[in-house]
């Protein structure tokens, strides 16, 4: 597991390179306790994943650059290798799935990166990746099952504790678990009395059921790609995250799509905050389930990411449905 020496190495990595983003109040509050937002939308590439593809990219050796890295995303990390490939001179072959929002695909190409593109299925872009890495020798990026990534994102958790030192609970999206699980690493060793709480979709709650069985549990993809939340569409948690949830995370909650919207909508119409689904879940958590949460008189929710399809944020501020915006945003 990592330690706060690797995310202290991420950091020095990370300067000049990524946002050191801002904890944001909540405007006008929320009941309770204050609430703060850390908004990982403003980073460069519109999400978190840019602070780990930069660690694990510039973690590499010279001959290791020159063969170039492979990547397989559904859209941040995507665009996160394709960045951090371009500002460290590197080639970037990323695997997508052809139903990945067109601004993630158009992003990661308009980044100088070769998109390869599969099947819906996360274990198809798995599988490519490993494929084109063995035949070309492409050095591998994986999206969260990597200690190095892991740190890179715990960099996010060293922030927060710097900048709000009285936090007490801290809300993070779950999807693969390199998110959670740097950021929890980061917190519990220096604050072990700081809460974590991961969030995800009641359609993909993988990382709930491992979390409280103590096992990985698989959800299958049909299952997954109905939540709205494209980025937190993952069967599983990665092994290397999953140790970091079980010894770091306090618990994990679940929220609806109409919950997600919900919250989309009023992080753009009151704090003047646009997020992708996927980075709004946070926020749904901690406005329709604060029962499941710590009482705590501060609280960061973690913005993951804004990168969102126009057609869907036009459905969401309208107040369409999840059915009647999901079908917007794919006409």
């Amino acid at each position: 597991m990592i330690g706060l020496p690797d995310i202290e190495t991420a950091r020095r990595r990370l300067r000049g390179v990524t946002l050191r983003t801002p904890v944001v109040l909540c405007p006008g509050g929320t009941g309770g306790g204050a609430l703060y937002f850390k908004p990982e939308s403003l980073q460069p590439t519109g999400a978190f994943k840019l602070r780990g593809a930069y660690n694990k990219i510039s973690s590499l050796s010279e001959e290791e650059r020159r063969r170039g890295v492979v990547a397989h995303s559904s859209g941040n990390h995507a665009q996160a290798v394709a960045y951090a490939a371009r500002t460290l001179g590197t080639r970037a072959v990323i695997v997508m799935p052809r139903g990945a929002p067109r601004i993630k695909l158009d992003a990661t190409a308009n980044l100088g990166a070769e998109v390869v593109l599969v099947g819906p299925d996360s274990a198809e872009r798995t599988s490519k990746a490993e494929e084109l890495a063995a035949e070309q020798g492409y050095v591998p990026v994986p999206p969260y099952d990597d200690e190095v990534l892991i740190a890179g994102q715990g960099t996010i958790g060293a922030e927060i504790m710097e900048d709000l030192p009285g936090v007490e609970t801290v809300l993070v999206p779950v999807s693969g678990g390199g998110l959670i699980g740097g950021i929890s690493a980061a917190i519990k060793l220096s604050r072990p009395d700081v809460r974590v709480i991961g969030v995800e979709p009641e359609l993909a709650a993988d990382a709930k059921a491992s979390l409280k069985s103590g096992k990985l549990v698989e959800y299958d993809t049909e299952q997954v790609s109905r939540t709205i939340a494209d980025g937190l569409r993952v069967r599983k948690l990665g092994e290397a995250p999953f140790e970091h949830i079980r010894a770091f995370v306090d618990d994990i909650v679940t929220v609806t799509e109409e919950e997600i919207l919900d919250a989309m909508r009023r992080l753009a119409l009151r704090a003047r905050l646009v997020a992708e689904p996927s980075g709004a879940v946070t926020f749904a958590a901690h406005l329709f389930h604060g029962e499941e949460l710590p009482d705590s008189r501060i609280t960061v929710a973690v913005i993951s990411g804004g990168n969102v399809e126009p057609q869907l944020l036009a459905g969401v501020l309208s107040g369409s449905s999840s059915e009647e915006t999901r079908r917007a945003a794919t006409r």
